[in-house]
């Protein structure tokens, strides 16, 4: 697959929708940002049509190999909290809606950069289930998943499908915890949180606040349709049962800051880590996975000037 060229270029209306200087200070100081409304209702409604064509089979374009990690549902798993990793690579409904330029454009005011790339992105059905434990996400920071990426700016933008609040099991901040200090971590931080326990990332979450004498405040972000939350790679966040009477739904899409490009990580035993897009993307001039490669993390918005 190969992308069409990109002109970064915005509306006047659009460049309305960027974030204020109080609004870049306000995700710098709390870790997390909610937009104004960056999509349509009827870009949204796409949004929602394209994954029910996508749970009934259709894909554009399938992943060239199945990298290790990889959070895919299928059918055969029934009516659980669904995720499925590469959305934008295999949906071109959904690809097209997610590259608009004003919602990078909006990543790239509160990150601080001058160029902002696709990471990952992954589409998101949690149901009407409050009897299923797995429906829960526990409290967690994407970074430590992240750990063959140089850059600690990188950052997530949580687009639902609709109007999103608590009862529908939202996504929850805990305010500037993107600035605390870590007591110190082992080779389990770089497990995803679906592979560990979720009681032991509440005491992770506990001893990090005490560490840093942080009160642990909680907020949820009540999010209108079209409007998007962005959070910090390093914003403690997760989200509880959807008790409404429908699903939830949503793309959680990954952003790469100019800066990032891969780094080795080796755990304890020497073994190195390897992230789902290292298996994926071009290798670079020294044979190392290439952050920059335009099929798997093309560039979504870069500053004109």
């Amino acid at each position: 697959m190969t992308t069409n060229d990109a002109h970064f270029t915005l509306t006047a209306a659009e460049q309305d929708l960027l974030p204020s200087d109080e609004e870049v200070r306000f995700y710098q100081e709390y870790g997390w940002y909610l937009s104004k409304k960056l999509l349509t209702d009827d870009e949204v409604d796409l949004l929602n049509s394209a994954a029910d064509r996508f749970y009934a089979g259709h894909r554009d374009r399938t992943l060239p190999k199945r990298p290790p990690r990889l959070a895919y549902w299928e059918p055969e798993q029934g009516d659980v909290h669904r995720h499925n990793d590469y959305i934008f690579y295999e949906d071109d409904t959904i690809r097209g809606i997610l590259s608009k330029p004003v919602i990078a454009a909006v990543a790239a005011r509160i990150a601080q950069t001058s160029q902002i790339r696709l990471w990952n992105s992954t589409l998101i059905h949690k149901p009407p289930r409050a009897d299923d434990a797995r429906n829960i996400v526990p409290w967690h920071f994407d970074r430590h998943y992240w750990q063959t990426c140089s850059s600690d700016e990188m950052l997530t933008a949580f687009i639902p499908f609709h109007d999103c609040g608590e009862e529908m099991g939202t996504i929850t901040m805990i305010d500037g915890s993107h600035r605390w200090k870590e007591t110190g971590g082992d080779d389990s931080t770089s497990r995803h949180f679906a592979d560990r326990n979720r009681s032991e990332l509440e005491e992770m979450l506990a001893e990090n606040a005490a560490f840093n004498n942080a009160k642990v405040r909680k907020s949820p972000v009540n999010i209108p349709k079209g409007h998007i939350s962005f959070h910090h790679c390093r914003t403690y966040h997760g989200s509880g049962h959807n008790v409404s009477d429908r699903p939830r739904r949503a793309i959680s899409f990954h952003l790469q800051d100019r800066t990032n490009q891969w780094r080795p990580y080796e755990l304890s035993s020497g073994e190195r880590v390897v992230y789902n897009n290292d298996v994926l993307v071009r290798a670079d001039a020294n044979g190392n996975p290439d952050y920059t490669d335009p099929d798997f993390c093309p560039v979504l918005w870069e500053d004109p000037r």
